[in-house]
């Protein structure tokens, strides 16, 4: 007995020793040291990493603090949210429903929802399951975002907007990366299931991967308990911020996680749908959200010191290559939070990265400098690159909002009164906005933002210097159009990362 026994330690021990042995000495060594300093040069209040191989969690471990200004730290059951790491979720929520027989993937969209309208008729016809969750509706990345982001527009107003979008591209002919696409996908998943998308997504996916503490809708964020805070960069200084309210898009952007349950999801991704010696999901399901659907534009800026032939989009993941590996990945940023979700399945190797301050490449880098170490590529301090470019792009921005600062303080008089802008103005798509004058500038409300305002300074020739209460939305350049010397309208920009269209509003 007392040889059976000595024998089993050895077995055990020698077993552990090898596994030690596999992980990189970037991981062992470095990744403390990396991080901290990572998250100090980039103005992160806190973060999450995870990383599994071979059906094992390597790391799992929470770094810095949930909320600016605490020492409330940050562990590995901390929920961050993931924002279009959901995706994924949605995609195989889909997919499980065409292994049950209850749709097939080729399906038309109005086979489900009769009532659903593109401003094409065609399209209308024509749009199947498929197309909604690959970004080849012909809509150009983002665009009509801003009408949904935030705004208190219901699942189905949005739904009924997004029908009302031109697209920029011809139908199935571009990669177009569109949100709405998976609200349609949501309502289609309630419509068949007889569940909420939610509750679905529960029953099957976060139960059987027993991801206890993970939640999908903005009203589950307040009874949390354990959740990281929304975080950003204003005036080049950290500021916590609100709460995002995405549940109208809630199948595209509205999971929130922690590494300990996101490392369930990986586990049984990189292994067939399995868990715990349990098929959690159909190995069918799981190759069916990686076929490849759209193609999709490589990227000099997430590859840019390594090979990287191909980008393809599949049901809510990215499928590239790189140095010669499949990778799986998604990444996620709604208001406050980035995150980063990478599979390398040949390697059985998953990382996950959670970050509580939506301007930063660190949950890129992070992911990068792992993945290159299992991979025996030398180390690149991708974090001191990109901060590089990262800081470029920061001091050009601060140099021409400086400028335009500047027009504004020259107090220069515009072509009329200022009491002459007041009034309501309409876009078709998106509704009404109003303005009034506050003092010595105007200011901006919305219909469907009702807690968004934005103030109008002037700069000159028509234009003024518009700054969103909400940062998300950023500080823009609004031009106005005269007839017979009255305002006739003005064109609405939003931040790039928001809507890549723009909204001229008539005045009423």
């Amino acid at each position: 007995m007392k040889k059976f026994i000595s024998t089993l330690l050895f077995i055990l021990i020698s077993n552990l020793t090898v596994f030690t042995q596999d992980i990189p000495s970037f991981i062992t060594d470095s990744l403390d040291i990396y991080v901290n300093r990572g998250l100090e040069r980039w103005l992160i209040p806190g973060a999450a990493v995870l990383v599994v191989k071979d059906g094992k969690i390597v790391v799992a471990k929470g770094y810095g603090v949930k909320e600016l200004g605490t020492n409330d730290k940050v562990d590995e059951n901390t929920l961050f949210m993931i924002g279009s790491n959901t995706k994924s979720f949605t995609g195989t929520a889909l997919a499980i429903l065409e292994h049950d027989e209850k749709l097939k993937l080729d399906d038309k969209v109005i086979k489900y929802l009769p009532d659903f309208k593109m401003k094409d008729e065609w399209i209308t016809k024509n749009l199947n399951l498929l197309d909604i969750v690959s970004h080849r509706m012909g809509l150009d990345t983002y665009q009509g975002d801003f009408m949904y982001w935030t705004s208190d527009l219901t699942h189905d107003e949005v739904l009924e907007k997004f029908g009302m979008l031109t697209p920029k591209f011809d139908f199935r002919t571009k990669y177009g990366y569109t949100n709405a696409g998976y609200a349609i996908a949501g309502k289609i998943i309630e419509k068949v299931s007889g569940s909420k998308w939610e509750d679905y997504l529960k029953e099957k996916i976060f139960e059987p991967l027993k991801m206890k503490n993970t939640i999908s809708l903005y009203k589950e964020y307040s009874l949390a308990k354990n959740i990281s805070k929304p975080h950003t960069l204003i005036d080049s200084k950290i500021s916590k911020i609100p709460f995002p309210n995405l549940d109208n898009l809630a199948p595209a952007g509205g999971i929130a996680s922690s590494i300990i349950d996101i490392s369930n999801w990986i586990i049984a991704q990189l292994d067939s749908g399995r868990f715990e010696n349990e098929c959690a999901i159909p190995i069918e399901v799981i190759y069916r959200i990686r076929q490849p659907l759209t193609i999709d534009a490589v990227s000099a800026e997430y590859y840019p010191f390594n090979r990287n032939n191909f980008s393809l989009y599949g049901m809510g993941w990215w499928l590239d290559d790189y140095e010669g590996k499949e990778i799986v990945y998604h990444t996620g940023g709604v208001n406050g939070f980035l995150s980063s979700i990478t599979l390398i399945p040949e390697e059985k190797l998953g990382i996950a990265i959670l970050t509580n301050n939506d301007q930063n490449r660190f949950y890129w880098t992070l992911k990068a400098e792992i993945a290159d170490a299992f991979l025996g590529l030398p180390y690149r301090n991708y974090s001191d690159h990109y901060f590089k470019v990262f800081n470029k792009k920061k001091e050009d921005g601060i140099k021409d909002f400086q400028i335009l600062r500047d027009s504004v303080i020259m107090n220069i008089k515009t072509e009329i009164y200022l009491a002459d802008f007041v009034g309501k103005y309409k876009n078709d798509l998106y509704g009404f906005a109003e303005i009034k004058q506050i003092e010595n500038y105007l200011e901006l409300y919305f219909e469907h933002h009702p807690k968004l305002t934005a103030k109008l300074e002037y700069i000159d020739n028509k234009r003024f210097l518009c700054t969103f209460s909400d940062p998300i939305f950023g500080v823009n350049v609004i031009p106005f159009n005269f007839e017979n010397d009255s305002v006739k309208d003005f064109t609405l920009f939003v931040d790039a990362w928001i809507d890549s269209m723009n909204y001229k509003f008539i005045k009423q």
